[in-house]
């Protein structure tokens, strides 16, 4: 590191010298990186290898035994298929790092973990009360859905409004709520379109998400067990949706033996020059999301059986899927073509048409009805 300001000294040739650090603390920009380099030499001592998906999940396999670790920072998660040695492994971090054990897991980063009689559900009651209490809207009444069908959000729509960096600390809580409430994921990545210059009309939405949540307290996500693991996926567009440059609105839902376990809501980074265009790109987009999740199921030691199963509810963007003919009409999006149509010659993808009354990755690319959003 640098020498501090103050006191420094030269070599003998006049050379810059630097200080060795022998400690990282708290504070400094290398202590994160510090203390990550040490717990993961440590992990690697016992065994327990770090993930080729993910950097932050540890896998420990000893037999038919199963050990997880998943890290953020010092707050660790370990979970396995054998008590006992979950309990060793504790153990042997306690001694190492002095740590403590908050027993089952119920809370983590401000999401609540409670189990039922075939899983458990997540939330995040708590850390959404004190988001309202922050804004004074503890006590407001509930909106039965986070944005109006009317509301159109544009850049330049209203007056600006004084305290930008309110807006956009409410967004960024937001952002993270969407862990576990995706039917507000839509509405959150519209506003967060606009926190360079927000204006009363974008700070009146970020309310109506807010008194949504405040109705919608006891909402998050459900997960079951199932008797077949199957990997199903759904794809939806919206074309053109964004009045200001055009560009499609595109969203999707990844079940896991019934389970939603992935979802997104993201505006397309370039303008598609029609519907079947807009959904075709958001196809790849799942196919890629799902060949991840796939390469991290394998990691855990799940086994998936039958092919993954793509929907989307345009006909000609399904129909193209598996027409192994190149049309011309297709020709700029040809990378996004081959990829799908590659992963479905292989057996791997089976992409599908749904009804658009079915289709529930709808809610997250417009802003729907009462009747249609629940």
């Amino acid at each position: 590191m640098l020498q501090p300001p103050g006191f420094e000294r030269h070599g003998p040739n006049s050379q810059q010298l630097v200080c060795r650090l022998k400690k990282a603390l708290y504070g400094l920009k290398q202590a994160p990186r510090a203390w990550f380099h040490k717990l993961r030499s440590f992990l690697e001592n016992v065994q327990v290898t770090s993930s080729k998906v993910d950097n932050y999940l540890f896998v420990r396999r000893s037999g038919s035994q199963l050990l997880y670790v998943l890290i953020y920072v010092d707050d660790i998660i370990v979970i396995g298929t054998n008590s006992q040695e979950i309990d060793s492994f504790v153990k042997q971090l306690d001694v190492q790092f002095s740590l403590k054990d908050l027993g089952r897991l119920n809370y983590f980063l401000g999401i609540e973990l409670s189990y039922t009689m075939d899983g458990f559900f997540l939330s995040q009651q708590k850390y959404v009360l004190d988001l309202l209490a922050l804004v004074s809207m503890d006590r407001s009444n509930g909106s039965p859905t986070p944005m109006t069908t009317t509301c159109h959000l544009t850049a330049n729509g209203g007056n600006p409004i004084e305290d930008t960096r309110l807006y956009r600390s409410l967004v960024g809580a937001l952002q993270y709520v969407v862990i576990t409430r995706p039917d507000i994921a839509f509405s959150v990545n519209k506003v967060c379109q606009y926190m360079h210059k927000p204006s009363e009309q974008h700070f009146k939405a970020v309310k109506r998400i807010l008194r949504y949540l405040k109705g919608t307290l006891d909402h998050g996500i459900k997960f079951t067990r199932s008797p077949k693991l199957l990997l199903e996926g759904l794809s939806d567009a919206s074309w053109g949706a964004d009045s200001d440059d055009r560009r499609s609105m595109s969203g999707y839902c990844v079940f896991l033996g019934g389970s939603l376990i992935s979802w997104g809501s993201k505006k397309q980074q370039v303008v598609s020059r029609s519907t079947v265009e807009a959904e075709y790109r958001n196809l790849a987009h799942v196919t890629t999301e799902m060949v991840w999740i796939q390469s991290l199921l394998s990691e855990l030691g799940v086994t998936l059986k039958g092919k993954a199963l793509v929907w989307c509810d345009s006909s000609a963007a399904t129909a193209v899927a598996g027409n192994p003919i190149m049309h011309s009409k297709f020709k700029h999006v040809e990378l996004d073509l081959f990829f799908v149509r590659e992963k479905v010659a292989q057996g791997l993808f089976q992409v599908g048409h749904v009804p658009s009354h079915d289709q529930v990755a709808d809610v997250l690319t417009k802003p729907l009805s009462a009747d249609l959003f629940h």
